[in-house]
């Protein structure tokens, strides 16, 4: 049974990123901290964009490369520019 002060605990994710990947994390990452004092970690940065595409309610249904859920991604943000609408994201990770 489970307890109702149940917790959400984070799950560890081991990924391969390529050395240009990695750069690109921890440029966002210290672009944000000499900007507005705050370090952005690798992890805070893959969690955030999570949740972004969570709330652009994109789904894995017939994406088989980068260059689909690129279109995907790109298509939805469109539509909510042309509406003039943004989507909040499913829930937000301020720390």
């Amino acid at each position: 049974m489970k307890n109702s002060n149940f917790e959400k605990k984070n799950q560890r994710v081991v990924t391969f990123l390529n050395r240009e990947e990695v750069d690109f994390l921890d440029k966002l990452g210290k672009d944000a901290l000499f900007s507005a004092g705050f370090k952005l970690s690798r992890a805070k940065l893959i969690a955030w964009l999570i949740d972004i595409l969570k709330g652009l309610n994109i789904n894995g249904e017939n994406i088989k490369s980068g260059k689909d859920l690129e279109y995907r991604v790109m298509r939805v943000l469109k539509q909510n520019i042309d509406e003039g609408s943004v989507p909040a994201a499913s829930h937000s990770r301020t720390k």
